[in-house]
């Protein structure tokens, strides 16, 4: 847009509350796309709360509020029709437009207009760098900005680590960008007939609530096995869950099924164009608040959507920043898709309770032939590594995240990226949706292979005093004794012993080599149990 269209269309916004708009215009966004220029500064718009125009209940159109539609009763699943949906409560507004109008018009015919029965198409081409701050404008109405801190941690690794704080959005998880655009660009009568899904991932639980908050009615069925701990989060979220079958296969074709009969749109996680600028704005966000940066560090694997719309305003800004994808060692999906050249087949659905999503290829060609153009490097980490990570930031940010939240920092942790030492460094947090019981799982876990948690057995007299006497020693050397166990039936060395098994915990590694040496000088039969 030109910047005297701009000037003149944001006065007669301020002079003039508009009454009647028809239904063609109310696609149109003189903001969804502009040429070179436009698009570059699209993101540096003030924010859309400083218009007088602007609503906070409600979308913007054309600058000012139109109304949302009214909320659907969920079990009314396919029996509400326009005339009752509508109830003739529908007010209207008039926009004018001046200045360069016939450029205007024409670069908003390229929004696309989605079918109402399938997901949305993806573009031919790959997604612009005016597409992602077309995005970045719009989103500030329904996604927050999350912050990109400086790390406690990069002292201890020898670089500049700041952390992009992904998983503070509301339903923990970046997908929530994609979402609320790709929802947004949906046309008028698909957001009134509503959307369906058939799994219980992050894409879901992030289209469950922003499509409640857009007032667009949201189905998600899942397999009858799923946890009823994650039902009831999509259902807390504001979607109607169902459960179906006993695979995600069975739950896709009884979605898809539905979506063919009632006129829903059926939703999963593809590389279109809306979705991936949307998830971009991440990367523009991080751009922002980080001067003179060196180097991006992002999940891989099936994030492979992340990654490229992610990597395109980053690279588009700055082609000498380094954007490194991060994926599992046992999962590498993208780096056999680069060996190949081309998306690896869909395989059976893995329903890995720790990588989840990050085993769980959903990128097209769209995303791959960006991230291969995009993406300086691609490495892989252990679980182990995952596992750490997790641990350092709960004890250095009181973060709590996923797998796909620690990924980035697991290739730091476990000496991957030597190249980075004294560099300025972002690390994407991506996901913080990991269940409590898993959580402390993962935490026991770290701490055993971080020399925090040490276990140890020996045999001693089975009499008064023993035990406590080696009570004293691990008192003495500040050991913390979180368990300890007698055992006789099986002691088959002497009828008059007794096995103690002990499970302590120790500050770090020097502290726990050090009870080690004690306990084998005072005691013969010490073993000391490995990880």
């Amino acid at each position: 847009m030109h910047l005297a269209a701009q000037f003149l269309f944001s006065r007669s916004m301020k002079n003039k509350c508009p009454k009647k708009i028809s239904s063609e215009d109310e696609e149109y966004d003189p903001f969804w796309r502009s040429g070179e220029e436009g698009g570059r500064q699209g993101h540096q718009q003030p924010p859309v709360s400083s218009d007088p125009c602007h609503h906070k209940d409600g979308p913007i159109g054309n600058g000012c509020p139109v109304p949302r539609p009214k909320a659907i009763n969920p079990e009314r699943l396919k029996d509400f029709g326009e005339d009752e949906y509508l109830e003739k409560d529908v007010k209207t507004w008039e926009v004018t437009v001046m200045g360069h109008s016939e450029t205007l018009l024409s670069n908003a015919l390229n929004v696309t207009e989605y079918k109402t029965n399938r997901t949305p198409e993806t573009s031919s081409g790959q997604v612009r760098f005016e597409d992602i701050s077309a995005a970045a404008f719009k989103i500030q109405n329904g996604v927050q900005k999350t912050p990109c801190t400086y790390s406690r941690l990069s002292k201890q690794y020898g670089m500049d680590l700041y952390l992009k704080k992904e998983y503070l959005h509301y339903t923990g998880s970046v997908k929530e960008r994609g979402v609320w655009y790709l929802l947004t660009s949906l046309s008028q009568e698909q957001q009134r007939k509503g959307v369906i899904l058939a799994s219980d991932n992050n894409f879901s639980k992030a289209t469950a609530h922003h499509a409640t908050e857009l007032h667009i009615p949201v189905f998600i069925i899942v397999p009858t096995n799923t946890s009823p701990g994650k039902v009831k989060t999509c259902r807390e979220y504001g979607a109607m869950v169902i459960t179906y079958g006993n695979s995600v296969q069975d739950s896709q074709s009884h979605a898809r099924k539905l979506a063919s009969e009632n006129g829903y749109l059926y939703l999963q996680e593809e590389d279109s164009v809306p979705y991936l600028a949307g998830l971009g704005t991440m990367g523009l966000e991080l751009y922002e608040q980080v001067n003179k940066l060196d180097a991006v560090i992002l999940p891989a694997g099936g994030e492979c959507n992340l990654l490229a719309g992610a990597a395109a305003p980053i690279k588009h800004l700055n082609p000498g920043i380094t954007v490194i994808g991060v994926e599992p060692e046992s999962y590498p999906t993208l780096q056999q898709s680069l060996k190949l050249g081309q998306p690896t087949a869909d395989s059976a659905y893995t329903n890995h309770r720790l990588y989840r999503e990050l085993v769980n290829p959903s990128f097209g060609s769209n995303a791959f032939q960006m991230t291969k153009k995009l993406i300086d490097k691609v490495v892989t980490v252990k679980e182990e590594d995952i596992l750490l990570a997790i641990l350092r930031l709960m004890e250095y940010e009181r973060a709590t995240v996923d797998a796909e939240g620690a990924i980035g920092l697991a290739a730091v942790v476990a000496g991957k990226l030597p190249e980075l030492k004294g560099k300025r460094v972002v690390i994407a947090l991506c996901s913080g949706n990991m269940d409590v019981p898993l959580t402390r799982q993962c935490l026991d876990r770290a701490l055993v292979l971080d020399n925090k948690l040490c276990k140890f057995s020996l045999h001693l007299a089975d009499c008064a005093g023993d035990i406590a006497k080696l009570l004293e020693i691990l008192a003495r050397e500040e050991a913390r004794v979180l368990d300890i166990t007698q055992e006789r039936a099986f002691v088959t060395s002497d009828i008059f012993s007794v096995k103690v098994t002990c499970v302590i915990e120790v500050r770090d590694r020097m502290q726990a080599l050090q009870l080690q040496r004690t306990l084998s000088e005072r005691y013969a039969t010490c073993t000391w149990l490995e990880q």
